[in-house]
C-alpha cells in the first residue's frame, strides 16, 4: 500500500517537478504479465525515477548495503527500499548469485516486473560495462521478455559519491527498447555459450538505447584496479 502512496503521493510527483523526465518508448513495457526490465545504472537516482514514472509497480534487487545504513541518511535510506518493496540482496559470497536468481524467479512468478541493472553495480565514469549473466538465467528459465531500457542525463544529476542530485543540471531521459524474446533458448539456462550470448544480446540492446561508450569488462573489476592503483600509487590521485 505505502509504495502507492508513495510513488503517487509523496515521491512520484515530486521528482515528476523536478527533474521533468522524458519518456520514450513506454508502450514497448507489457501492461501486464511477468517481464524484466533491464537497465543501464549510472546513479542512484535511478532507483527512484524509473519506477516513478513506470505505470506499473516494478520490483528491483537492490545491495542489501541499502537496508542496513546507519545514522539518519541510512535509515531514510532503509526505509524507503522496504517501504517501495524492493528486495535486499547480500553480493558477497559464493551463494550470491544464486540469492538474487532465486529472489528475482519469485516476483516474476507472480507476474509481476522485475527491474535488473546487469552491470551489477553503478558505473563510476559514465560508460557503459560488462552484464553479469544473472539476467539472462532468469529470462531463459522464467521464460519472459526482457525490455531493455536506458536511463540518460542521471549521472550528470548525481554521479557516483554525490549524496545530493544537482538540481537543475539537465533533463533526464528514460527510453525503453522492445522487448526482447528469448523462447529459442528454452532449456538452456545452465550452457554458458547461451546464457553469455543473451546477456550480451541484452548489453547491446541497452548499448544501442544510450549511446554509451562500452567496456568489455566487469565493472568492479575496473574499480577494483582503480582502486588498487590509487593505494599504490598515492600521487595519482591529486592529479
Amino acid at each position: 500500500m505505502f509504495y502507492y502512496v508513495l510513488k503517487y503521493v509523496l515521491l512520484g510527483p515530486l521528482l515528476r517537478v523536478l527533474f521533468r523526465p522524458r519518456i520514450e518508448g513506454l508502450r514497448h513495457v507489457p501492461a501486464r504479465g511477468a517481464a524484466i526490465v533491464a537497465g543501464n545504472h549510472l546513479s542512484f537516482s535511478d532507483h527512484l525515477l524509473m519506477p516513478a514514472i513506470l505505470k506499473r509497480r516494478i520490483t528491483f534487487l537492490a545491495k542489501a548495503e541499502y537496508f542496513t545504513g546507519r545514522g539518519p541518511k541510512g535509515r531514510l535510506t532503509a526505509f524507503f527500499f522496504r517501504s517501495a518493496g524492493q528486495i535486499p540482496v547480500d553480493r558477497s559470497g559464493r551463494e550470491a548469485g544464486r540469492t538474487a536468481i532465486t529472489e528475482g524467479l519469485g516476483v516474476l512468478s507472480r507476474g509481476e516486473l522485475l527491474g535488473i541493472y546487469p552491470e551489477g553495480t553503478r558505473s563510476h565514469d559514465g560508460r557503459l560495462y560488462k552484464g553479469k549473466v544473472g539476467v539472462a538465467v532468469m529470462a531463459i528459465r522464467a521464460g519472459v521478455p526482457v525490455v531493455p531500457c536506458a536511463m540518460l542525463g542521471t549521472f550528470e544529476l548525481q554521479p557516483t559519491g554525490r549524496k545530493v542530485p544537482r538540481i537543475g543540471a539537465g533533463r533526464v531521459t528514460i527510453r525503453f527498447g522492445e522487448p526482447l524474446d528469448f523462447s529459442r533458448y528454452a532449456g538452456l539456462d545452465g550452457e554458458k555459450a547461451a546464457i553469455r550470448a543473451v546477456t550480451d544480446e541484452i548489453m547491446y540492446a541497452i548499448l544501442n538505447l544510450s549511446g554509451q561508450e562500452y567496456v568489455d569488462q566487469y565493472a568492479a573489476d575496473v574499480r577494483a584496479r582503480q582502486a588498487e592503483q590509487r593505494s599504490r600509487f598515492p600521487k595519482l590521485r591529486r592529479r
